[in-house]
């Protein structure tokens, strides 16, 4: 039997006391910044970069284009029904107020009565207006405003993946009216793609053929479409 000396076995003996007392001015030497500091300081070189960025988002907001509508050879936008326009007459508040365009283009104002829109511009109706009020109220000043406009639809319909009415905030030819659609469905007879359009004199078919359309043929088939339209994809 072997036997251990519990006295030989000893724990480290603990530093000097005048080692213990420099580590303790060391760490006491140290300068402790407080949170607040660090924060302030992480808050600081952030803001660096946060006006770049800033201005990064404000610049492509500033670039996105506005969507233009239908226009006619002189540029100017061409009433349509269910548009909504505000006429304003300088000095005289009975005679302002909004206006909807009737499904047949009419429109009707106080002391100038009705008025054909088909085919006009919102500055010829301004000018008919005006030219009427000279018999009630010496040198008109009028003013009208397209305020809503939502008489601008197409419509695609038949073999199309999303059949329905498509608004027009821009010129849109037969092609792009298909992609609005999502496209034809496999079974469609892309040869046989019809447009609908109705005029004063009564209502034409425009034919389309989307196989030469594609390959760069008879490009005059891609006609851009007027306000109601109708696509039909047999």
């Amino acid at each position: 039997m072997t036997f251990v000396d519990t006295q030989a076995v000893r724990r480290p003996k603990p530093p000097p006391a005048h080692i213990q007392t420099s580590e303790v001015s060391i760490m006491k030497g140290l300068p402790i910044l407080p949170l607040a500091l660090v924060s302030a300081l992480v808050a600081t070189a952030a803001a660096g970069q946060r006006p770049a960025a800033l201005a990064g988002a404000s610049a492509a907001a500033t670039a996105a284009p506005a969507a233009t509508q239908p226009l006619d050879a002189s540029g100017g936008y061409l009433v349509q029904p269910g548009d909504v326009l505000t006429v304003t007459v300088w000095k005289e508040t009975d005679l302002t107020g909004d206006v909807l365009v009737r499904p047949d283009f009419g429109l009707s104002f106080p002391l100038v009565g009705d008025l054909d829109a088909r085919g006009k511009t919102v500055d010829q109706l301004r000018q008919e207006i005006t030219a009427r009020l000279t018999r009630y109220i010496p040198n008109p000043v009028v003013t009208v405003a397209a305020k809503a406009v939502a008489g601008n639809h197409i419509y695609v319909v038949g073999r199309v993946q999303k059949p329905g009415e498509y608004p027009m905030a821009r010129d849109v030819d037969v092609m792009q009216a298909l992609s609005l659609a999502g496209g034809a469905t496999p079974f469609a007879a892309l040869n046989d793609i019809i447009i609908l359009r109705r005029l004063s004199a009564g209502q034409i078919v425009l034919r389309f053929q989307y196989n030469a359309v594609a390959r760069g043929q008879d490009l005059n088939q891609n006609v851009v479409l007027q306000p109601g339209d109708t696509v039909v994809v047999p």
